[in-house]
């Protein structure tokens, strides 16, 4: 069988693909993910997606490669990852009693041919005073993660509803349509 390959220096992700028991490795696409002006937020995770599994393809034709990003967005603006404590008090305040959109791309690369899947992943944030921001940040700093917050931790109590065909999508791989997918490129999941 062909090696599984995960486009992605993604921990988030390379723990999700774990929970299917498929052996695979992790490389590095090395894609830039530079903004295009006017780009939806659910066409740019596309774009990334498809642009990460085509970087690790190339190098690797003979797998099957996997390629993902998610693209978090409130009120016509993208969320990126924070990266300082300072940014993701803004993003918490920015989201506070908002609907947050997240959209999860997949792409997989097997023998020459294409799969994409888009999964969207609708957060309710529930009204969040700066008390509250600061003890979710000092218990749970979320820098490297799009809008600031795991799901999967404690990031779960900002929110007052999570509306999701995959739970796993809003962690940043949609394992429900990817688990179809492998299975139907022959692998046993």
């Amino acid at each position: 069988m062909a090696p599984l390959i995960l486009a992605s220096t993604s921990r988030y992700r390379r723990e999700l693909l774990a929970r299917l028991h498929l052996p695979f490795d992790a490389v590095a696409p090395g894609v830039d993910e530079v903004e295009v002006p006017d780009e939806l937020p659910a066409g740019r995770s596309r774009r990334l997606a498809e642009a990460k599994a085509r970087a690790v393809a190339a190098a690797h034709p003979a797998a099957t490669v996997i390629g993902s990003d998610q693209v978090c967005e409130c009120r016509g603006r993208v969320l990126d990852k924070p990266g300082t404590v300072e940014r993701a008090r803004e993003m918490l305040g920015w989201m506070s009693g908002q609907s947050v959109r997240f959209h999860t791309a997949v792409s997989v690369i097997a023998g020459g041919r294409h799969w994409r899947h888009v999964d969207r992943t609708v957060c309710q944030v529930r009204e969040l005073d700066a008390d509250a921001i600061s003890a979710y940040l000092e218990r749970e700093p979320s820098l490297d993660t799009a809008g600031a917050f795991k799901v999967e931790g404690l990031g779960i109590s900002l929110f007052s509803a999570v509306r999701s065909r995959d739970p796993t999508a809003l962690i940043g791989l949609p394992l429900i349509w990817l688990s179809a997918r492998l299975r139907a490129l022959g692998r046993p999941v």
